[in-house]
């Protein structure tokens, strides 16, 4: 017996998409067929972007330590620190 339902995601970071569908026996066979606009998405400011970025190592493991590391490229490049509030 075929039954159907119909779910709608959205596209995760690494060309990933995740299905939730509460009552599916596990192990059960289903067959997926996707249908999706071409079209891009709408900007969503940078920290859309940022959410759109993949999964991976960071510069840095704090903002001190990039701090640091910026220092010392500034002094590498003999320029004064500048400060940022």
């Amino acid at each position: 017996m075929q039954s159907e339902r119909h779910v709608k995601t959205t596209s995760l970071p690494g060309n990933r998409i995740e299905i939730t569908a509460p009552g599916l026996p596990e192990g059960l066979a289903v067959d997926i067929t996707l249908h999706y606009d071409s079209r891009p998405p709408k900007a969503g400011g940078v920290l859309a972007l940022l959410d759109q970025l993949p999964p991976g190592p960071r510069s840095a493991a704090s903002w001190e330590e990039l701090e640091q590391r910026v220092q010392a490229e500034r002094e590498a490049w003999g320029l004064a620190r500048s400060v940022v509030n």
